[in-house]
C-alpha cells in the first residue's frame, strides 16, 4: 500500500454549486492544506442533480449518466490539485452527491462513479463513506465531527464548530474531550431556493437581501413547528425533508408577506435552530466557529450571535487556520487517510452507530 501522506479530498454538498477540493498532507499526524480548487457544475449537470433529489421518471438511468458527469467534474478538480503535489498522491477521497438520505429506512445514497474517477485520475479512489455507519445502525451523518475534533479541538476549552452548507450541523467539542453533534436543520437550502425563485440568484450574497427584510414572528413560529427540530439526537436530515415544497406548505396564510421578509425569516430559522441546538447542550461555550458557505454570510453570523444571546464569540474557522470553504473537503481527505490507516472515521456518540467503523470503499487506480 502506498505510504504517501498526500491526499486529495473532494466534496460536493447540498448547495449543489460545484466541487470543492483540497490537497492535504497528513505527515506525522499533522493536518496541512497544500492547495485548494473549486470546479463549478455545468448548468445541465446541476439541474439534473437537483432534479434527482426527488422521485422522477427513469431515475436509474438518469442517475447513472449524472454520476458519469459528476466523476468528470471530480477528475477536473483532481487535475487542478495534482499540479501542486510534490510527490505521489496516496488517494482521492470523495464524498459523492447525496440524492437520498433515509437512514430510518437503512440507506443513504451518494451518487458517484468512483471507478470512472479512478480511471480518469490514475489515483486510488476511496468513496462511499456513509453507508458503513448506516449498516451499523447509525445515521451516516454527520461525519465531520470526528475531523472537527482532530483539527479544532483544544483540551480545557469548549468550542462549537458549525457547518452551514445546504443543511446546518454542529460539532460540540467539549473541554473534557467529549464530542457531540447532529444536523440542526436548514442551512442555506431554503435561503438559496427562495432567492432563486424571486430574484433568479443562486444565493443571497452576504445575506444582503435577507437583511433588507423584516422577520415575521408568526411565520417563524410556523416554521419552528417542524417535528424534526424536536427529535432527540442522534439525527440527520437533508433535502428529503427540507425543500421548497416544505416551505410552500408552511407559507399558506402568509401570502401577503413581502418576499424579502420571508427571506429574513428563513435566515432567522437557520440561526435559531443552530443556536437552540447549541444551547440545548447546557454547557458554557467559549466560542463558535462557522464553516461552509454560510460563513460568508455576515448577516447570518450576526443573527446567530444574537440568537445565542450576544454572549458567545461567533467567527469563521479561518480564525483557527482553515478557510471555511475548505473544511469539508479537508474532512474527507482526512477520512481517506483514516481508511488507509485502517482507523475508524465515525463517532458512534454522534451518529448512533453500534461502534467505531472504518468508513469507505477502495477503487484502485
Amino acid at each position: 500500500m502506498m505510504t504517501s501522506s498526500l491526499y486529495i479530498g473532494l466534496m460536493s454538498g447540498t448547495s449543489l454549486d460545484g466541487v470543492d477540493g483540497v490537497l492535504a498532507d497528513f505527515a506525522g499526524g499533522a493536518i496541512r492544506t497544500l492547495a485548494a480548487a473549486f470546479i463549478p457544475f455545468p448548468p445541465a449537470l446541476r439541474a439534473e442533480l437537483m432534479a434527482l433529489q426527488a422521485n422522477g421518471h427513469n431515475e436509474i438511468e438518469r442517475e447513472a449518466i449524472a454520476a458519469n458527469g459528476l466523476a468528470r467534474a471530480y477528475a477536473a478538480c483532481v487535475d487542478a490539485l495534482k499540479a501542486h503535489a510534490a510527490g505521489p498522491v496516496a488517494a482521492v477521497a470523495v464524498h459523492g452527491q447525496t440524492v437520498r438520505h433515509r437512514p430510518e429506512l437503512g440507506f443513504t445514497r451518494q451518487t458517484n462513479n468512483p471507478a470512472l474517477l479512478a480511471e480518469l485520475a490514475g489515483i486510488d479512489v476511496i468513496a462511499d463513506f456513509r453507508s458503513r455507519d448506516v449498516a451499523a445502525g447509525g445515521q451516516g451523518a454527520p461525519l465531520v465531527p470526528a475531523f472537527h475534533a482532530a483539527a479544532f479541538g483544544q483540551p480545557g476549552t469548549t468550542r462549537v464548530v458549525v457547518n452551514i452548507g445546504g443543511i446546518g450541523n454542529i460539532s460540540v467539542l467539549h473541554a473534557d474531550g467529549r464530542v457531540s453533534g447532529y444536523d440542526t436543520g436548514p442551512g442555506n437550502v431554503l435561503l438559496d431556493g427562495w432567492i432563486g425563485r424571486h430574484r433568479g440568484e443562486e444565493y443571497d450574497a452576504d445575506g444582503a437581501w435577507g437583511a433588507s427584510g423584516t422577520l415575521d414572528p408568526a411565520l417563524l413560529a410556523a416554521l419552528l413547528n417542524e417535528p424534526y427540530f424536536h427529535l432527540p439526537a442522534p439525527k440527520s436530515t437533508g433535502r428529503d425533508l427540507f425543500h421548497m415544497e416544505w416551505l410552500d406548505a408552511r407559507l399558506a396564510g402568509f401570502a401577503e408577506l413581502a418576499a424579502a421578509d420571508v427571506q429574513a425569516t428563513l435566515m432567522a430559522l437557520t440561526a435559531r435552530t443552530i443556536a437552540d441546538a447549541i444551547l440545548l447542550e447546557g454547557v458554557a461555550v467559549d466560542a463558535v466557529y462557522v464553516c461552509g458557505g454560510g460563513a460568508y454570510n455576515s448577516a447570518l453570523l450576526r443573527a446567530l450571535a444574537a440568537a445565542l444571546g450576544g454572549k458567545v464569540p461567533v467567527e469563521s474557522t479561518a480564525a483557527l487556520g482553515i478557510a471555511p470553504n475548505r473544511v469539508e473537503a479537508l474532512a474527507f481527505a482526512w477520512l481517506g487517510y483514516r481508511f488507509n490507516a485502517r482507523l475508524p472515521g465515525n463517532m458512534p456518540a454522534v451518529t448512533g452507530a453500534a461502534g467505531p467503523r472504518i468508513l469507505g470503499a477502495l477503487y484502485p487506480a
